[in-house]
This record gives C-alpha cells, structure tokens and sequence, in this order.
C-alpha cells in the first residue's frame, strides 16, 4: 500500500500516475486490525468487513485489537492505553501497519503512527489503495489518483523527515516551511490539472449518453454493496466476460452490453463498482462521471447478498450512497442473490401496487434468472404502445422483417391482399421501424382502427 514520497518531486508529474500500483508489483504487508466500538455500537459486526478489505488489499492479518471508547480521543481516536496495548501487539507479531476501521485526521494518524511505531491507515486511505489497484482504464487510473491525492493533500507533513526543521532553533528555520510549501503547491497543480482532464472525460460520457438517447434503448444499472455477486449477474446475463471474484472490489471499471429482453426487446445493461458503508467522500467526487451512468439509468437493479446477515442495512447504505448522487427516485428492483446458499427458491415479489419489487435468484447457478428477465420485460412493458398498420401485398419483405424483429400482438389477411398489423412497440422499436425504406407514413392506421376478430393469420 505505498503512498509516494513526498520528497521526490517527479512523482507528482503531470505524465505519471505515481499512485496507482499493480498487485502483483507489492510486497504483503504484516497487518493489525483495530476496530473500536462507538457510543454503544457493535464493533463485531463491521470487523469481518475490515478483514475483507484488507485481505482485498493484499495484506497479511495478523491480528485484531478491539476496543470500545464513548467518543474518539483527539489526539489518537483510540486513546493512550489502546495505543500502548497496540505498540505491544505489533512488536509481538511482527506487524509493519496498523489499519484502523475509522476515518483518522491527519495529527491523529501521526500521532498514532508514533505511537505504535509502525504506519497507520485508516478506512479511506485502505479504500483508496484497493481502488488504486483495481482500476485499469485511463479514466479510473485518473479518478483513482485525484481521489488519493485529495486526501493526501493534507498528509504531506508525514513523509518529509527533514521537517524537523519547523520546530525552530539555531540552524533549523525556513527551508523545511519553504520545501513543504512547493510540494503542496505541486499537488494542487496536479490536482487542477486531473480536474481538467476529467472535466473533458465527463464531456466524453455525455456526448455518447446522448448519442445513446438518439435510439432510445432503456439503459439498466447494476448497484449494490460490494461483493453482492453483480458482476457474475451481469456476466451471465450478458455473456461477457467481466472479472469476477470472491472479494471486495473486484469491479472499479463499469462495463456496459446490450442485453435481450422478451418480446424482442433489448436493453442496455452496466455494471458498477460497488458501494460500502462510510465510502470516502473523496471518491464520490472523483468518480462523479462515472456514478453520472447510473444516475442517467432508467431501471436500477439494485443487487444483494441474501445470505448475508447484515443484508438490509446493506440495502440502507446503498441507497444512502445513491441518494448522494440524485439517484435515490430512479425505480429499482431489489435482486437477492446467492439464494444457492441459503437454500431458498426462486421467486417473484411484487409490491402493493402490483410490480415486481424483488427477484430471488442465484446468478453462480443460474436459478430464478428467467424470473429476473420477466421482472424486465414487464418493467419496460409499461413503455410499449401499440400500433397499427395496413400492409399492401407487395411489403412482404417489410412484413417478414417486423416478424423477426418486433412482436405482432396480432395479424388479420385482408381478403383483397395485404395485412392488418397490430404491434407492441417500445420507443427504440418504434424509431427502428420508422425508420425502415420500406415503411410509407400511410401504412400507419389511426388509433381507432380495429383489427377483425376473425382471419388471424398464423
């Protein structure tokens, strides 16, 4: 989990992106745990989501340290006897960081690191380590970065040894004031400049929303905690071959695919990252064009573990997180997934309105995914229109081209040749369809067109 030396300027060049780092380029780091429960919380039930994201960073747990505290000690958050009793654990077994399952200020960081002898990272700084790690495209690297470098904005102090020399005295004034003043002047310049360049990323993503709208294909996202299963949901619906894993954040990047929906439909499925209890403001910021896909989204499928215990306060953060990007109104399915290991079946719920309000599923075995197609199509069903046309004998090529790719609710063979049509349309389909050479304005019938009962054509 390295974070860049300050007192080497090139790091913080406009070329580089010096805080992003492959997993396999680390050495694994010994870590302690330390979690302390606050005003009367359970410290228990947040402490294997710790490990998790340790693990996911590529550390060696080697011990937990549990505490409780009415409110965080302000110079250390976990008080002078809990840092003595962690110098001690560390020592013991040989550990080289402490990560701490609370958001630390930076004096507190430091003066915790002091200590207990060894580095200290708190829940942000290991967030954003994973994220440096798993992102891979251009934009991620660039979000990821400006996320690390606006929290270590106000860390700098701690990796420039030389700044003994702010504490004064004979021989000791002015250069180390004047060495940390550049650095942050080089941080902020590069931090203005990931700004910009997201800025351009951000029109990118807008430009092609748009270009996306033209053809108006519902667009459906994929949310929920970390380690809900999405990515293997989306892979199965899909057919893609997105990376997934048994691990906290293992998608950074989103991807999107079309997906066939009943009723010769189509939408345009995206995967995203994950969310997580306390997810560092920073990187909601950053990430901001990103989170933009699903606030743009027309369906939120909003994916859970069913057979986590902590599931519906899961379903709370993420919506809080949700709401933190003005996605909170959008609809939304819940899916319940992993039902392979609690030994439920699939089924459908619907809400008191009548829609479908959840799916249970197993996206590992595939049980309950045709549940799941239903619960789209009929979600998107709403948006269908029926039209009517009168086809003359010589459109059979037309005709043979809207039975391949749109549903005929019915079809009447009039007596003198040709059809009566009558189709459930989307909006992408019926743009398609206006679109087609074949297709002239006066095979539309009125609305008030009826077709016979009789003489449906098979």
């Amino acid at each position: 989990m390295k974070v860049p030396n300050p007192q080497n300027p090139r790091e913080l060049e406009t070329n580089s992106l010096p805080l992003t780092s492959h997993p396999t380029a680390r050495a694994v780091e010994r870590a302690l745990l330390v979690q302390l429960r606050l005003g009367g919380g359970r410290a228990e039930d947040e402490l294997e989501e710790l490990r998790r994201l340790a693990e996911s960073a590529g550390a060696d747990v080697r011990g937990v340290i549990l505490g409780s505290r009415d409110r965080p000690d302000a110079a250390t958050f976990i008080g002078k006897g809990k840092a003595e009793e962690i110098r001690a654990a560390v020592a013991h077994a040989g550990a080289n960081l402490v990560l701490v399952n609370h958001t630390l200020s930076p004096a507190q960081e430091r003066n915790l690191e002091r200590a207990v002898g060894c580095r200290v990272l708190d829940r942000t700084g290991l967030i954003l380590d994973i994220f440096a790690q798993r992102a891979r495209s251009h934009e991620g690297r660039l979000q990821v970065e400006l996320a690390q470098l606006e929290h270590l904005a106000t860390r700098l102090v701690r990796g420039w040894t030389h700044l003994e020399r702010q504490k004064g005295g004979i021989g000791l004034r002015g250069p180390g004031e004047t060495q940390l003043e550049v650095d942050r002047r080089l941080v902020r310049d590069r931090i203005k400049k990931l700004h910009q360049r997201l800025e351009q990323v951000s029109v990118q993503r807008r430009s092609r929303r748009k270009a996306r709208h033209r053809v108006p294909i519902p667009t459906v996202s994929l949310v929920g905690y970390t380690n809900a299963g999405k990515s293997t949901l989306f892979n199965r619906l899909t057919g893609a071959a997105v990376y997934a894993a048994d691990q906290l954040f293992a998608t950074l990047d989103p991807t999107m695919r079309r997906i066939e929906l009943p009723g010769k439909t189509a939408a345009i499925l995206s995967d995203t990252v994950g969310f997580i209890r306390n997810l560092p403001h920073d990187l909601v910021a950053a990430f901001k064009s990103t989170l933009e896909e699903v606030a743009e989204a027309d369906l939120l499928l909003h994916v859970v573990d069913a057979g986590h215990p902590e599931r519906l306060e899961h379903v709370q953060r993420v919506n809080e997180v949700l709401a933190e990007i003005a996605a909170a109104q959008l609809p939304q399915i819940l899916v319940f997934n992993k039902i392979d290991a609690t030994g439920a079946a699939p089924r459908l719920e619907r809400d008191a309105g009548g829609r479908i309000a959840r799916v249970w599923l197993s996206a590992r075995t595939g049980a309950g995914l045709e549940l799941l197609a239903q619960a789209l199509a009929e979600h998107f069903g709403q948006r269908r229109v029926l039209r009517r046309l009168q086809l003359p004998p010589e459109a059979g090529r037309l005709r043979a081209l809207i039975h391949d790719r749109l549903e005929v609710a019915r079809e009447h063979a009039l007596e003198s040749g040709g059809w009566i049509m009558e189709l459930a349309l989307d909006p992408a389909q019926l743009d398609w369809l206006k679109r087609q050479r074949e297709l002239r304005a006066e095979y539309f019938l009125p609305d008030a067109a009826v077709l016979a009962p009789t003489g449906s054509c098979p």
